[in-house]
Parts: C-alpha cells; structure tokens; sequence
C-alpha cells in the first residue's frame, strides 16, 4: 500500500478509544465499599425501629439485608466473571434474556435508579453541610415552592443548589480520567470506613449505658411504640410490627426500604469491568469483600446505636439523626459537628462512585445502538464523558422535587410562627423508587444464572454462584416477597417505578428502529 493510501485510510477511519485497565483488586473492593456507604446507616435505623418496634427487630432487619445483598453478590460474581465488560448488570440482562430486557434496565437506571441515588445522596451532602454552614438550609429560598400537584412542588433551596453543584462537580471531575476518579475513590472510601469503625468502636467502648443495655437487651423481641402501616391503595388490613406474624413479616419488608437502599450500589463495580485489570477475579472478589465488610460495619454500629440509646430515644432521634443522638451521650453538643463532618465526607465519596460507574452503562447502551450515540465514545482521558454530564444534569434535576407535608386528615402542613406551608424534601421517596425498581432488576439477573446455565452449558465460568441452585432460589423468593409487600403498602411511591420500566418498552422500540434504520443507511 502507498503512504498516500495509508493516510488516506487513516484519515478516513477514526482512532477507536478503549477503557485504560487501571483498577485492581483494591480499588475494586473500594468502588463496592464506597458506592455502598453513604448517609443512610447514620439515619435509617430512626425508621426501621419505629416499623419493627423493638431491637431484636432492628438487628434482624440488618442482618436479613446482609444475607440478601451478600448473597445476591456471590451470585453476580458468576455472571461478572463469565462476561468482563463495560455496562456489566446491563450486559448480563441482554445475554440473558434478549437487549430489550437490558435496554429497561439501562432506561431505569438512568431515568431512577443511580441518578436517584445519586440525588438522595447530593441532599443527603448538603443537609448536613448544611449543620456547619446555616446559610445551606432547606428554607433558604432562591426560587420558592412552585406547586405543581397536591403531592409535590418544585424549588431552589440553598440546601438544594448545594446538592445540585456536588452533584455537577463530581461528574466534571470524573470526566478527567479513571486516575483521577480513583484517587478520589479510594481517599473518601478509606477516610469514612475508618471513620465509621470508628464510630463503632467509640459506641461500645466508651459510649455504652447500662440503662440503654438494661432497656434493650432485657426486651430484646418485646415490640413498642411500633407505627401502624397503612396501605396506600389496595384494600388490605392496616397492620403493625406487634399484631401478629403478618404484621411483623410487613414491617419487616416496608423496614427494608431503607436497609436495602442503605446497602445498595455494591453492583457497580461489574458496570466498570472494562477498567478492571484482571476482572474474571477481581470482580466476584471485590464483590465478596466489599459486600462482607460494608454489612458486618452495619450490624456492628447497630449494635453500637443499642448499647449506647435506649429503644425509644433511636425511634425519636431529632430528624432521624441516630448516631448524632448517640455521640451526644458522649461529646454533647459537639457531636452534631462530629457526625457532619463524617457524613459530608461519606456521601462525597459515595457519589463519586455512583457517578464514575453509572456512565459506563450508558456507554455499554449506546455501542448497542440503544442510547444517545454520543455517549458511546470515549474523550481524549479515555472516559465517557457525555455519559457522565448527562448523567449529572439529570441527577440534579431530580434534586428540584419537594414533596407537600399533610396532617392525618390530609390538609397541608403550615408553620405556626408564619402560616406559610411546610414541604419535606424527596429523599424517603426516592428511597421507595429506587429499592423497588433495584429488586425487579435484582431478581431479573439472578434468575438470569438459570437461563444463561440453560442456555450456554459450555460458556467459560471461572467462578459460580455459591450455593446453586438453592441460594439464587431463597434470595428470589425473598426479595419478591418484599416487593408484593411494598407494591402493597407502599403504592404511591412503588407504582412509578414499575411505570418507568414499562414505559421504557416502547422507547426500547424507538430506539432499535433508530438503530436499524442507521444501520442500513450505512450499508447503501
């Protein structure tokens, strides 16, 4: 070939970009670590106990969630180390099932799994930066409550314009490349889970109360103060924790919303497996590790909240605050300062972990023909980064919502001093969102072991799943279960996750059309 052929073929052929294999084992595990631990395990344990009502309950919701998300993680890694690429649990579902299946899951996780994450999370920063700077308060109006419905408005609080900016600030930062995220990454994961043992070990150590031991260990199962569950639609019986064995079974299910959301994300790790170095190992290895220590760092300051705040005091913690509340036992006032710092420095690196990874889905969508195509290459630092920006832009606009606070009877909250109404910001809800449409999904791959062992016997498996067929099983049944219970209880705030995925049906159509339609556009 002349070098005038040779120039003009590279002229006319662009340069393909590929993800740098730059994680190893232990950046691997600090994705999972990180991605999971945010700001729920220093708040949720005010809600699980006032649903299960006694701390037997607490502790067993916990560790129910660990088994589940232990357990589905062992699963994965079958799946992670049979198919090592860029898009992962997306990847899995198109093998599996067909790429529609994989198309709804990409679709979901976009419109609400992690960009909803990642908004909880932004609030979730700026709520308690908001503790050591009062300027960044939910009722610092820039553009006040616009009601759009009898459920919601939407506004620009200063607490809201902060979460917006760190949520936009991590997703620019991630467009500079993998080292960079990772730095990042490994910094904030290893500065909050010393922090958290911390926290343990302060708890029990120095913190414990023989009246909180006393209270709590000697009416370990006995339930009190637990709220009843109302059913949001279906004509079901109200129940509580302490009414029976269907009451507590309900309880326990409405309680995981806010375990499983707190424990969740442990999956991304397999959306970034075209940037592992050796992911047939590292993958289910990070998956077992990451998962193993987050839920035995969970149990643990559990047990830390029981033996340092009698039952009563972790259902009525001031804004759900209940490690503030339990380090005030110990450092008063200073505490609330304490538990900021932790937790602003937690979220931070938990959403730049659900950033870094989220993008590399949209990019596995898009080399499919099924998302936007210019979030399919990769910008001179070998990162998606239009993924990345339209990722965030949309995560901060989830962040706009605010939910209208009603009494009993349904009439809108107003302040006493000023008569204005009061709004509540999205974050329980965007934990109702999130967990259901995590569970379909969740039981969608697993189940997908099944298939793929039906359907490819021979196909390579460096790693199967732990205890198959029984585990995959016993973790199918359970979390179905939880979902007919919150599809039950928890309609209003269920029901629109399971109408983003269906939605996503006929853009799935759109999109393979515009796909096909490319396609023979190319070949005439």
């Amino acid at each position: 070939m002349s070098e005038s052929a040779r120039t003009m073929e590279t002229t006319a052929v662009p340069e393909q970009r590929e993800f740098v294999r730059g994680l190893g084992l232990l950046d691997s595990t600090m994705i999972v670590v990180g991605s999971m631990i945010g700001s729920g395990i220093y708040i949720v344990s005010a809600d699980i106990t006032r649903l299960v009502g006694s701390p037997g309950g607490l502790l067993a919701v916990w560790v129910v969630t660990g088994i589940l998300t232990i357990t589905a993680a062992l699963s994965y890694g079958e799946l992670a180390a049979m198919m090592p690429k860029a898009g992962g649990q997306y990847v899995y579902l198109r093998e599996a099932y067909s790429p529609m299946w994989g198309f709804l899951y990409g679709w979901t996780l976009f419109l609400v799994i992690q960009t909803g994450t990642i908004a909880a999370v932004g609030i979730g920063f700026a709520r308690f930066l908001g503790i050591l700077i009062p300027w960044i308060s939910p009722g610092v109006w820039i553009v006040r409550p616009i009601n759009i419905s009898s459920g919601y408005a939407v506004s620009l609080s200063s607490q809201q314009l902060v979460g917006v900016v760190s949520i936009l600030f991590l997703s620019v930062l991630n467009t500079r490349g993998l080292r960079l995220g990772k730095i990042i990454q490994n910094l904030f994961t290893s500065a909050k889970t010393l922090s958290l043992m911390g926290l343990i070990v302060v708890g029990i150590l120095l913190g414990r109360s023989a009246g909180a031991i006393s209270d709590n260990f000697a009416n370990f199962w006995a339930v009190r103060g637990a709220d009843p569950i109302h059913p949001d639609f279906f004509p079901v019986a109200q129940v509580a924790a302490g009414g029976g064995f269907i009451g507590l079974l309900v309880a326990f299910c409405v309680a995981q919303v806010g375990s499983l959301f707190s424990a969740d994300a442990w999956n991304n790790i397999t959306f970034t497996a075209g940037e592992v170095k050796n992911p047939q190992r590292d993958i289910p290895l990070s998956l077992a590790l990451g998962t193993g220590l987050v839920i035995t760092l969970y149990t643990l300051a559990n047990v830390a909240y029981l033996v340092m705040l009698p039952l009563q005091h972790i259902q009525h913690a001031p804004d759900d605050r209940v490690a503030t509340a339990a380090l005030q036992t110990i450092f008063g006032p200073a505490a609330a300062t304490i538990m900021a710092v932790l937790i602003i420095i937690s979220t931070f690196g938990c959403n730049n972990g659900l950033i870094l990874a989220g993008a590399r889905v949209y990019y596995a969508m898009a080399k499919d023909g099924l998302f936007f195509k210019s979030t399919g290459r990769l910008n001179e630092k070998l990162v998606p980064a239009v993924g990345l920006i339209l990722q965030g832009i949309w995560a901060a606009v989830l962040v706009l919502p605010r939910t209208r606070l009603r009494d009993a009877t349904g009439t809108p909250l107003l302040d006493p001093a000023t008569g204005i109404e009061q709004y509540g910001n999205l974050y329980s809800n965007l934990l109702d969102y999130v967990v259901f449409s995590v569970l379909v999904f969740y039981v969608l791959t697993i189940a997908g072991i099944f298939v793929l062992r039906r359907k490819r016997p021979d196909a390579p498996r460096p790693y199967r799943a732990f205890g198959y067929p029984v585990v995959p099983v016993l973790y199918i049944v359970a979390a179905v279960t939880i979902m007919v219970v919150l599809a039950l209880y928890r309609t209003q705030t269920t029901w629109p996750g399971l109408l983003i995925v269906l939605l996503g049906i006929p853009v799935y159509y759109f999109w393979h059309h515009k796909s096909d339609s490319g396609a023979a556009g190319s070949a005439k």
